[in-house]
């Protein structure tokens, strides 16, 4: 059972793992809270430590991580101040464990959680991206965290051209990069949880080598 926790000014929910397994940060997107992920969680990443912080901003009553003034236009003072605050809770919650740092985010969640590794390349040591939408070009820095970025053909908030940029932008940091799309929209569509499932397999295989 996850036990509901404060620190850092962030509500989150944590479930304890096996020892030296890896910590699995879960970010939600607009509207889910700290529980929307933990059950995959525990079926992709058996045994891992599972931290989902709730978003501290509220957008009508939506929790989010960050504020927008409209769809893909983002409050960028808001943004840098939230990605610092975030990266700072990343970085305790590492601090308190001894395995690699996983992240997975959707839509917002996604969103914070590259931002975060933008800013703090050293947090993650992998990352699943499900439709983010980055609509600036990051600046160039080295990366090494992988990356896993899934997203709909024809989703109407995250567009595939921008999707596609992200992945490229990723690889040219160094970061090993995986695009997978599936042909709908925002959803998260079943052949996606596929994909992490691989991606996580990998992340399994490299814990126990």
């Amino acid at each position: 059972m996850s036990a509901l926790r404060r620190a850092d000014g962030y509500a989150y929910a944590e479930e304890a793992g096996s020892e030296g397994a890896p910590t699995f940060l879960l970010f939600h997107g607009t509207g889910g809270d700290e529980r929307q992920f933990t059950p995959l969680a525990r079926q992709l990443l058996p045994g891992a430590r599972l931290i989902a912080p709730r978003g501290d901003v509220s957008e009508g009553g939506a929790p989010r991580f960050f504020r927008r003034a409209a769809e893909g236009v983002y409050d960028m003072d808001d943004l840098a101040a939230r990605t610092t605050r975030m990266a700072d809770f990343v970085a305790a919650r590492k601090a308190e464990g001894g395995g690699p740092v996983i992240g997975l985010g959707y839509s917002n969640g996604a969103n914070i959680l590259a931002s975060v590794i933008l800013a703090r390349p050293d947090l993650f040591d992998a990352a699943v991206l499900l439709h983010p939408l980055i609509p600036w070009e990051p600046a160039p820095v080295p990366i090494a965290t992988r990356v896993l970025i899934t997203a709909g053909e024809r989703d109407p908030i995250c567009p595939a051209p921008l999707t596609a940029r992200l992945a490229r932008w990723f690889e040219d940091q160094g970061a090993p990069t995986t695009l997978h799309w599936h042909p709908g929209g925002h959803e998260v569509d079943r052949s996606e949880i596929t994909a992490i499932s691989r991606f996580l397999e990998r992340e399994r295989g490299r814990t126990a080598a």
